[in-house]
């Protein structure tokens, strides 16, 4: 199964791909999307859903995962962000991809063991769990991070209906 992890952001969109197979995990490919700041609002979410759309075709993966929203003191900033992950959710969907969302203390917990580790733990648990990669971005790591915690998450659930199911 090939996960495909995505960290929102109007700035930086960080997308990550995994493989998950037989209880192995495997680095496919990650990167960043970052519009221009000087775009207008729309161009900017365009953008973002076009990077996504080729990451998609490119690489078609099976499931898709985004982290949850988290509020800002600033409404205004929680909104723009809102917007960024609605376009997040919108591009896999157009491909027929399901999309799960994870908390931010549930990826953490479940790379690092701890709800509050710092964004460094968490690229090194990555470039631990996926060994050989060279992360380009801290929101490349966060998206693989996403994956992992799905992939985790994901496979738990198959063996506990499959435990029932018996």
């Amino acid at each position: 199964m090939k996960i495909l992890g995505i960290d929102p952001g109007l700035r930086h969109t960080g997308w990550g791909i995994v493989s998950f197979r037989q209880g192995h995990l495997s680095h496919i490919s990650h990167g960043t999307i970052s519009p221009k700041p000087s775009l207008d609002m729309s161009e900017r979410l365009l953008c973002i859903q076009s990077g996504l759309s080729r990451v998609l075709h490119e690489f078609a993966p099976e499931q898709s995962a985004i982290e949850e929203i988290f509020v800002n003191k600033n409404p205004a900033s929680t909104l723009k962000l809102g917007m960024a992950r609605g376009v997040a959710f919108v591009a896999p969907a157009k491909h027929n991809i399901p999309v799960t969302e994870y908390s931010t203390t549930l990826i953490k917990k479940t790379l690092v063991g701890t709800g509050h580790a710092a964004k460094a733990q968490i690229a090194l648990m990555v470039g631990t769990l996926l060994p050989g990669i060279e992360i380009t971005s801290e929101d490349a790591a966060d998206a693989l991070a996403v994956a992992i915690c799905h992939a985790h998450h994901h496979n738990t659930a198959i063996h506990y209906a499959e435990g029932v199911s018996k």
